[in-house]
């Protein structure tokens, strides 16, 4: 059956272009292709090459600790900015926003309880 309807619709006038998506799709096949075979390419040199293979995982492995690092930094700047933010507030809000604070935590650590049990 699908044979059909793409031999109909060459017989229509539609062009091979037509029947596998336009250009667009062309376009990213060949990228996919391409990265592909430059990626095989990257695989062989590094086997032939044992010291950059090993360079290599040691900047991967540097790479994922600084990574690391950085999101442990941008959380420790958005919990002290938080603690800003609360001390700023005036006293009557601090108050407020504690005991929606302490009814969400009840909630929450009620729920991982019941999950646990």
């Amino acid at each position: 059956m699908a044979d059909d309807s793409m031999v109909s619709q060459v017989l229509k006038g539609g062009g091979l272009m037509d029947l596998v998506g336009g250009e667009a799709l062309m376009t990213e096949a060949l990228k996919d292709l391409l990265r592909d075979e430059v990626k095989r390419k990257m695989r062989e040199e590094l086997e032939r090459n044992p010291e950059i293979k090993e360079e290599l995982k040691e900047a991967v492995r540097l790479y994922f600790e600084a990574k690391v690092h950085e999101t442990y930094a941008s959380l420790k700047f958005a919990k002290a900015s938080a603690k800003l933010g609360v001390q700023l507030m005036p006293q009557h809000l601090r108050d407020e926003l504690g005991r929606e604070f302490a009814q969400i935590l009840e909630k929450e650590i009620g729920a991982l309880l019941q999950k646990a049990l």
